[in-house]
């Protein structure tokens, strides 16, 4: 994550407050299927915490990984994806290139 936090500071990215506006969010989802529960905020989490409930995740990763299997609970992609809301799935549509929308308000622009 530390190396994350690298490319997103020398690409403009500030931390001010939880959810802010950003000009990059990279997000570790998954790594060889460890699940890391953080000892305090801020700690490394894995799966990521709420990867399973964004469309913006799940549907690339189905193209990328479509035999990944959630660590947590060893659903699925498809099961997973099957429980979005409807308005999340079709919100999350590539625009010019980029995958943004979330219809619920999970997270907005380009994500």
């Amino acid at each position: 994550m530390a190396e994350l936090h690298k490319v997103e500071l020398a690409h403009g990215r500030e931390r001010s407050v939880r959810n802010a506006p950003r000009t990059l969010d990279l997000d570790l989802i998954d790594y060889q299927g460890a699940v890391i529960e953080p000892a305090r905020e801020g700690d490394l989490h894995l799966p990521h915490p709420r990867a399973t409930h964004r469309a913006f995740v799940l549907l690339p990763l189905q193209d990328i990984a479509p035999n990944w299997i959630d660590p947590v609970t060893g659903e699925g992609l498809n099961p997973l994806i099957s429980q979005l809301p409807a308005a999340d799935r079709d919100a999350c549509q590539p625009a010019d290139g980029v995958l943004c929308a979330a219809a619920s308000g999970l997270k907005r622009g380009a994500g």
